[in-house]
């Protein structure tokens, strides 16, 4: 028995380590638009917490946050630090957590359905705006309706394509990875 516990933890932490280096894969990839770049970091998160769990999908990104804030260029642009974390993309760092938290919560209770899920990772997004808005308000001493106007306004779009891509691919790939003894 002891041996099949130690077998899930090195698997669990296996999967963790994974996720998390997709996530410094993908996470310094960016396209730059302004003071706030089009990050592929929430997509990776989206498809952690689909793929592994809210609790290993959170604690993945929160690995790849680690590595990140002690300086190895995982955040977009290939940057790294602790200044980037009081920078003014910070809150959307810290804010990554509650999404990634929430996200899985409404996968847990969803029972599959796939408008459900939608609705949770909407949700949770909208939480790590907040975060991520009310960070760069404080850091910028700017107005909250140009925060939005640069930090918010321009990712709905392109952050609904990345719910809806996780949630269709990554729900494939979750049943083809049990299907095949993966998980």
């Amino acid at each position: 028995m002891e041996k099949i516990k130690n077998r899930t933890k090195i698997y669990n932490m296996t999967l963790m380590a994974m996720m998390a280096a997709v996530m410094c894969i993908l996470g310094p990839l960016s396209i730059p638009i302004g003071a706030v770049p089009i990050s592929f970091t929430n997509l990776v998160i989206y498809f952690a917490v689909m793929l592994i769990g809210t609790k290993y999908g959170t604690v993945s990104y929160i690995l790849y946050m680690l590595i990140g804030i002690f300086g190895l260029p995982v955040f977009s642009g290939y940057s790294g630090g602790m200044a980037k974390l009081m920078g003014p993309t910070g809150g959307y760092i810290i804010g990554f957590i509650f999404m990634a938290l929430i996200s899985g919560f409404f996968i847990n209770i969803s029972k599959g359905k796939k408008s459900i899920v939608i609705i949770g990772m909407i949700i949770g997004t909208i939480i790590a705006y907040a975060f991520g808005t009310a960070w760069f308000v404080f850091i910028a001493k700017c107005g909250i309706i140009y925060a939005l106007a640069i930090c918010v306004l321009p990712f709905i779009l392109g952050d609904l394509v990345k719910i809806l891509i996780a949630v269709f691919l990554g729900s494939y790939i979750k049943k083809q990875i049990i299907k095949a003894g993966i998980l």
